[in-house]
């Protein structure tokens, strides 16, 4: 199976005393990059799930929330803890009586305090196999979407190998007609512009010159790397460098192509080569 390095996960469960949030986001990254947004509570969870997550994923630059929400007792609006709001209110006046520019607390900070709504302290012992319980759950729903997203890119990648081997298929018959037509040409050009060499020597430098036009070699390589490029596809897995790497190969013969071209009809299937091959590697850059 394919996967995309874009996807998100969202899963929640219910602990003693609150209730756990898991959230995770994946975008493109060369590499594994991974940044953890942990609740204070639970900041000793983070080493287990960095590895749980570098478990099950290879590439991508992924975030990581967990959330804590202490859960109401009696089902009504947590109130406020009046004793620590006044700590704080007296800590606030004396800093800012040695600091006068200090800034003093925002109501955000204070609403944002660890107890400020009371005893929201967490059972370690049972919120962390809970927290990573939840976050094996996630993955599975992450790894999810970035599979049906990683099927999609690869739909995208293969109609555009279709349409390249139907293009050369199109080509091909006609470069032999071309190549004698071309070459009868400069040799007729070839014979009235040097007519004291010999007519011997000009059909060795036309036969030297045809050898070089011949693209035989280019299309033959163009429809291995498509051949590989199907391969990797089907075999799935971390396969993104290795298709970045085919994009730079098919590149490279349309280039060739493009460089060998003797009608106007082999240039436009260069030309069309290429941004086909633009429209996979944008493509692949975001396959894992």
């Amino acid at each position: 199976m394919i996967f995309s390095m874009t996807g998100y996960a969202a899963r929640t469960r219910t602990i003693a005393g609150g209730s756990l949030h898991i959230e995770l986001k994946g975008v493109n990254s060369r590499y594994l990059d991974c940044q953890f947004r942990v609740c204070d509570e639970l900041r000793v969870v983070e080493p287990a799930l960095r590895e749980l997550i570098a478990s099950r994923v290879s590439r991508g630059k992924l975030e990581c929330r967990v959330n804590f929400a202490t859960a109401s007792g009696d089902g009504q609006p947590p109130s406020l803890n009046t004793e620590l709001l006044t700590r704080l209110a007296s800590f606030d006046r004396q800093i800012r009586q040695v600091l006068p520019s200090a800034a003093p607390l925002a109501v955000s900070d204070v609403l944002r305090w660890p107890g400020i709504f009371g005893d929201q302290t967490v059972d370690v012992e049972t919120a962390v196999p809970a927290c990573l319980a939840l976050a094996g759950e996630a993955l599975d729903d992450f790894a999810a979407s970035r599979a049906r997203e990683g099927e999609k890119l690869a739909a995208v990648i293969r109609e555009r190998v279709d349409r390249m081997r139907a293009l050369a298929r199109e080509i091909e018959p006609c470069i032999p007609a071309a190549q004698a037509m071309f070459i009868e040409k400069l040799r007729q050009r070839l014979f009235d512009a040097v007519q004291s060499v010999d007519d011997e020597r000009i059909r060795q430098e036309v036969a030297v010159f045809a050898a070089r036009i011949d693209v035989a070699e280019e299309l033959a390589r163009l429809s291995t790397h498509l051949d590989e490029v199907e391969r990797v596809l089907k075999a799935g897995g971390a396969s993104g460098k290795r298709l970045d790497f085919l994009m730079q190969e098919l590149n490279r013969e349309a280039n060739t192509l493009g460089s060998k071209s003797m009608v106007a009809d082999m240039s436009q299937a260069a030309i069309e080569f290429k941004l086909l091959i633009e429209q996979m590697r944008e493509q692949v850059q975001n396959l894992e």
